[in-house]
């Protein structure tokens, strides 16, 4: 049986934005095995027709709020004006979908819908950084952070700016069918399976790479296919012919992590697979994929996942 996903679309928005949802749970590749419990999109409006979107475009939409209501998984990928209110019948959409059960998402501005319908008081959320500041003036019981690129209060989850909603889709998609199939999936678009820094790294301006990062990128390419061996700030600036002080400013700058984040991540990633698809012991997990000992391990993951690496097993396995 299929899992359904509407995705809200209105006058005056932009493409990319459905185009994010579409992209990720609507696309099928044809060697990645999603069975018969694969995603239905649906793209829906208040109105069902002619949908107006940025650059002179339309899209036809043939779904109305009966069927976005009805969906297991609802996504807001932004709203129209973050000052306005959204209609009372999206927030009657949004109160009814909720009742059902349904997943509630919200991208970037999204979640100003979500607050209106009352979904997110007393809970964590996050959206564009350029819109937190608002969205906490106007709605004080939600508590508002604005670092994480996406919060998972697992029945209703909210994003940042619009490509943060990336990672969130990938993020859902690993919960759904789990961190080999997110992986492949993410590898395809061309995009890394988890993004580390949050949105500080995009405050007000971002950095440009500058010209002699490809170093940077050499050294991160080599880490990858070293991760089982001891690896040092030193080591990766030697590789990139750097100073080591050097290399930690080139490397932020690159990145919006520091190396040795970087490299804990990385090397999170890459026991998720085994945790998932294998019964090796932690123990060996922690080796496997460069940690010193499990304790180190079971840390840094819980630190990244929120949660330990057993019930990681548990949960996927399952």
């Amino acid at each position: 049986m299929s899992r359904s996903v509407a995705v809200l679309a209105y006058h005056g928005m932009t493409s990319f934005e459905t185009a994010i949802v579409t992209e990720v749970f609507a696309l099928r590749w044809p060697d990645l095995d999603f069975g018969e419990d694969g995603y239905e999109v649906r793209i829906c409006a208040e109105r069902p027709g002619p949908v107006p979107v940025l650059g002179g475009a339309e899209l036809l939409v043939r779904y109305g709020l009966d069927t976005f209501a009805e969906a297991q998984t609802v996504v807001v990928p932004s709203v129209a004006d973050v000052h306005a209110e959204p209609s009372p019948e999206v927030v009657a959409a949004l109160r009814l979908a909720r009742s059902r059960g349904a997943r509630i998402v919200s991208i970037c501005s999204g979640v100003f819908a979500l607050a209106a319908a009352g979904l997110l008081d007393g809970l964590r959320a996050t959206t564009h950084w350029r819109y937190t500041e608002l969205l906490r003036r106007r709605y004080p019981a939600i508590e508002v952070d604005p670092h994480p690129l996406y919060i998972d209060n697992d029945w209703i989850l909210t994003s940042a700016g619009c490509a943060a909603g990336i990672d969130l889709c990938i993020h859902l998609l690993r919960k759904d069918f789990g961190a080999e199939l997110a992986n492949a999936v993410a590898r395809r678009l061309v995009i890394p399976p988890h993004r580390d820094g949050g949105q500080a790294q995009y405050i007000e301006s971002p950095v440009a790479a500058e010209p002699g990062d490809d170093r940077i990128t050499g050294s991160m390419a080599w880490a990858l296919e070293h991760l089982t061996e001891p690896i040092s700030v030193r080591t990766l600036a030697e590789r990139a012919r750097m100073s080591e002080r050097s290399y930690l400013r080139h490397f932020a700058r690159a990145a919006g992590v520091s190396p040795i984040r970087w490299l804990i991540s990385r090397r999170v990633q890459a026991s998720l697979p085994l945790l998932e698809t294998t019964d090796t012991p932690i123990e060996e997990v922690a080796v496997a994929v460069g940690f010193d000992t499990a304790v180190t391990f079971r840390h840094h993951f819980t630190s990244a996942m929120h949660t330990s690496p057993s019930a990681y097993r548990r949960t996927f396995r399952a």
